[in-house]
């Protein structure tokens, strides 16, 4: 893979924060109400679930897509246990690989996927260490990370904001997208990837990396144990009054 496809940005600018594009004023203000709601039932604020470094926590990202996280964690330390380090799994043949992941969804997939990402980390910044992404700001960052095939917006976010670079980024999960849908802060025909701009932007721009880590996890907890995809138990939901979807469909009491 040429290092020429994934051109490395210029000197990195000092770290700083994001800067969205404006939201529309009223849904900005639902945004909080809503953050604010949540907060209290879901204990803000919320402690990083682990402290990976960058690479890791990319490995990581890309074994999670569509696996829920106990199967998707077992086969991340299955893999650590398997090879010593990163630069091994590389060297590794990718059935080796495949084998040590088996438990995720399309094994078949992120196993070339893995290896082909940390080929194009060591060949864009001649190492595997992706620290230095610390010292961009969030959009620059994001950018670099997603200028590799493999990596996109979830990806990237959940490298900068649930790694050790506890960076402002806001990842959007399956749970917090339908969550997102439902109370009418994205579209219903907005995907996963376009909504992370858009929730982004609803949020103030100021925010800390916790504030934007704590946001993420009361969706996706309130999706995970309210607002579930089938029968959304709007009957204990104290968003209800906000919630566009409440009265529509087969819903728990």
């Amino acid at each position: 893979m040429p290092t020429s496809l994934f051109p490395t940005p210029s000197a990195p600018p000092s770290r700083r924060r994001a800067a969205p594009s404006p939201a529309d004023p009223a849904v900005a203000d639902k945004a909080l109400a809503i953050h604010a709601r949540l907060c209290p039932v879901y204990g803000c604020p919320i402690p990083y679930f682990h402290s990976l470094d960058p690479v890791s926590e990319l490995v990581s990202s890309l074994l999670s897509h569509r696996t829920r996280n106990a199967e998707s964690g077992r086969a991340f330390k299955a893999l650590r246990a398997r090879f010593p380090d990163w630069e091994s799994v590389i060297d590794a043949e990718v059935p080796e690989i495949q084998a040590a992941i088996a438990g995720v969804t399309w094994p078949e997939l992120k196993a070339p996927r893995i290896r082909e990402v940390l080929i194009a980390v060591r060949e864009r910044c001649g190492s595997l260490d992706l620290a230095f992404l610390g010292d961009m700001d969030v959009a620059a960052a994001r950018a670099w990370l997603e200028a590799i095939p493999g990596i996109g917006p979830k990806t990237s976010a959940a490298v900068l904001s649930f790694s050790t670079l506890r960076m402002p980024a806001l990842p959007v999960d399956s749970h917090h997208h339908r969550v997102a849908q439902r109370l009418g802060l994205i579209g219903p025909r907005v995907d996963v990837g376009p909504s992370h701009a858009i929730l982004r932007a609803q949020l103030p721009a100021d925010w800390s990396a916790q504030a934007l880590y704590d946001n993420h996890e009361i969706l996706m907890l309130h999706g995970q144990q309210v607002c579930h995809h089938r029968r959304p138990a709007c009957g204990r939901c104290v968003l209800v009054d906000l919630c566009p979807s409440a009265a529509l469909g087969a819903r728990e009491p």
